[in-house]
């Protein structure tokens, strides 16, 4: 199985956090990949049609918010890319009210059937990993071309939340924007899909799972100290709750694949 992370291109950069490309053409037994929260919404093009909660799915599938863990099954040989788009990309990009995804990844085909049928066709013929990536660039500037203005009040928020998710950022954010508790709720909801505190949680997840996937650490408590936890315990629970197992667990697998 060969795994890359790429950089977005220039282009596209302003909207797309990073790309992960995941190709397995010597598949003997299933492969399951996991999908962790990891705060970004997600354009998944696969060259198979995978399975996630039983269900089969679609070439193009466009995730909103990943609270919940799950799994996506392949059965047979894939290549899958995965772009990550910036948290309010879903409302500006792809003109879909964010909290209708938070947990309910979506077939694209039935967001934008005409535009999304023409990319699949395209992509599923395109051979080489780089065409499909060069296809995509350009789908997303059409997207882009027509989107509507982002909020620079959710662009603001969500790069101080992801820079510093301790329990106290979104008071002092509130304080910041001279804004009420309930409208900064509610703004947030309505562009990223989740609330601001269990965004908080999850880019705080996010990050303590980039440092244990990397082995740069020498104990739990190292990561969870450093990522504001309150003890190992704290840190466990929530690794838990957003994987449904323990970091032990997860290490003893043997994953090497980023969350998704």
């Amino acid at each position: 199985m060969n795994v890359r992370n790429l950089k977005p291109a220039v282009e596209v950069a302003e909207y797309v956090e990073r790309i992960l490309v995941i190709e397995n053409h010597q598949m003997i037994t299933p492969f399951s990949l996991p999908l962790f929260a990891n705060g970004l919404p997600t354009l998944l093009f696969k060259s198979t049609r995978g399975i996630i909660n039983n269900s089969m799915t679609t070439h193009l599938t466009l995730f909103g918010q990943t609270i919940l863990p799950e799994t996506i099954r392949f059965d047979e040989d894939f290549t899958a890319i995965a772009y990550f788009f910036k948290p309010w990309s879903l409302s500006s990009v792809f003109d879909v009210p964010a909290r209708e995804l938070t947990d309910k990844p979506v077939d694209l085909n039935l967001v934008m059937p005409k535009k999304a049928t023409e990319l699949q066709d395209r992509l599923l013929n395109a051979g080489a990993v780089e065409s499909m990536t060069a296809l995509l660039d350009q789908f997303i500037l059409l997207l882009v071309a027509s989107s509507k203005r982002e909020s620079d009040l959710i662009k603001y928020a969500v790069s101080r939340i992801a820079g510093q998710p301790l329990p106290e950022i979104s008071i002092l954010l509130q304080k910041e924007l001279h804004i009420t508790e309930r409208t900064f709720r509610r703004t947030f909801e309505k562009n990223i899909g989740i609330a601001p505190n269990l965004y908080r949680r999850i880019c705080q997840f996010n990050a303590a799972f980039q440092q244990l996937n990397g082995r740069s650490y020498e104990k739990l408590s190292d990561i969870a100290f450093q990522h504001g936890y309150a003890d190992q315990s704290h840190y466990i629970r929530s690794f838990k709750e957003f994987t449904s197992i323990t970091p032990k667990e997860y290490l003893n697998f043997g994953s090497s694949s980023e969350n998704t």
